[in-house]
């Protein structure tokens, strides 16, 4: 490990001498792209700078303990015991940071919100999912645009389908796929019976232009009258758009727009999304790398988190972790939970690396 980080301080350094050389600056898109290597090798070499500072105050204190006053090697040994734990805690983050990065953590997002088991109620929830998203991308200073919506006439969502704009964003939502239970009495039930529904959540990598290419040749556009909301321009206009990839069979459809060219542009971002997240599947499962699944089929058995009104509680079933303070976390307080899980992750990737 050691010798890989004097490899990273020394391209570093390199770095930052280059960062100074007139040429560079000269080419705004090489600036960019060494700044951000600057950044990302700076948070590792941070804390192997400190490392390097406790190792050789261990190395000053141990040559305390031959000291003749009993005195000075009390103190020598006090402080190399609390050295040492410095030490095991510093190599333990520069582990972690020295882990594989997934490529996708630095991406915006495509959210993708379905009403599963429960009718009504899994539809007004899924409507309080896509409300705390909003909230939490709103505190992270993310912007979020609906791209597509199936609104039911009680404020639910049978589909929403967003695009969340922030750098890191997939980092902190990647953990969101999957499928999300609720127990609590349903707004429509009269006798104040408690039901569980279920919502599922598919997080993507949002993709560039650059990452997917699409012959138009593969593609079948159609339009359709916009359904739902809208007064006399939904029955009048044929500005919605469904749009099919023919070799994947992936179909996305869009009506939020009044103008059938906007509606098309926000399709072809979904699009364009969940080819690349096939594509990274399907070369997941070529090198048998094991890749999360984003859902199931909506069952209520089926489910890594559950949101338990009557209890006011949280719980995340891949982590075991229990939060009682369930309005917070629907108001998008959910940096615990997203953190226990990016731990979770990292200690995975540490015991199978056997690092």
């Amino acid at each position: 490990m050691l010798e890989r980080l004097r490899e990273i301080e020394r391209r570093y350094e390199e770095i930052s001498s280059l960062l100074a050389d007139p040429e560079v600056l000269k080419d705004p898109t090489r600036y960019a792209e060494l700044a951000k290597e600057h950044a990302n090798l700076g948070g590792i070499v941070e804390p192997y700078g400190r490392l390097k500072e406790i190792l050789a105050s261990l190395e000053e204190s141990s040559s305390m303990l031959e000291d003749p006053d009993p005195e000075i090697r009390s103190l020598a040994r006090e402080e190399l015991a609390a050295l040492e734990r410095e030490k095991e805690l510093l190599e333990t983050r520069i582990r972690c940071l020295l882990l594989p990065r997934d490529p996708n953590d630095e991406r915006h997002v495509i959210l993708e919100i379905r009403a599963g088991t429960g009718g009504d109620e899994a539809a007004l929830f899924a409507a309080d999912l896509f409300r705390m998203y909003c909230r939490y991308a709103e505190e992270k200073g993310w912007d979020v645009e609906i791209l597509s919506a199936n609104e039911t006439g009680i404020g639910g969502f049978k589909e929403v389908i967003a695009g969340i704009r922030g750098r890191g964003a997939y980092s902190r939502l990647k953990y969101e796929s999957g499928v999300h239970r609720v127990q609590r009495v349903p707004v429509t039930e009269a006798s104040g019976r408690i039901h569980t529904s279920a919502v599922t959540v598919a997080v993507l990598p949002e993709a560039e232009e650059v990452d997917v290419a699409i012959d138009p040749n593969d593609l079948r556009i159609e339009t359709f009258r916009a359904s739902g909301a809208g007064g006399q321009h939904v029955n009048k206009t044929e500005s919605a758009i469904r749009i099919t990839h023919l070799p994947t069979g992936i179909v996305v459809s869009c009506q939020d727009e009044k103008s059938q060219h906007k509606n098309k542009a926000k399709a072809l971002r979904v699009i364009r999304s969940r080819i690349l997240q096939k594509m990274q599947e399907d070369q997941a499962r070529e090198i048998a790398t094991q890749r999360r699944m984003q859902v199931g089929t909506g069952d209520r058995s089926e489910r890594i988190r559950t949101y338990n009104f009557p209890q006011g509680r949280v719980t995340d079933h891949r982590v075991n972790l229990t939060l009682h303070r369930l309005q917070q976390v629907l108001e998008g307080d959910i940096d615990e939970i997203v953190d226990a899980l990016a731990a979770h992750e990292q200690a995975e990737v540490l015991r199978k690396t056997g690092s």
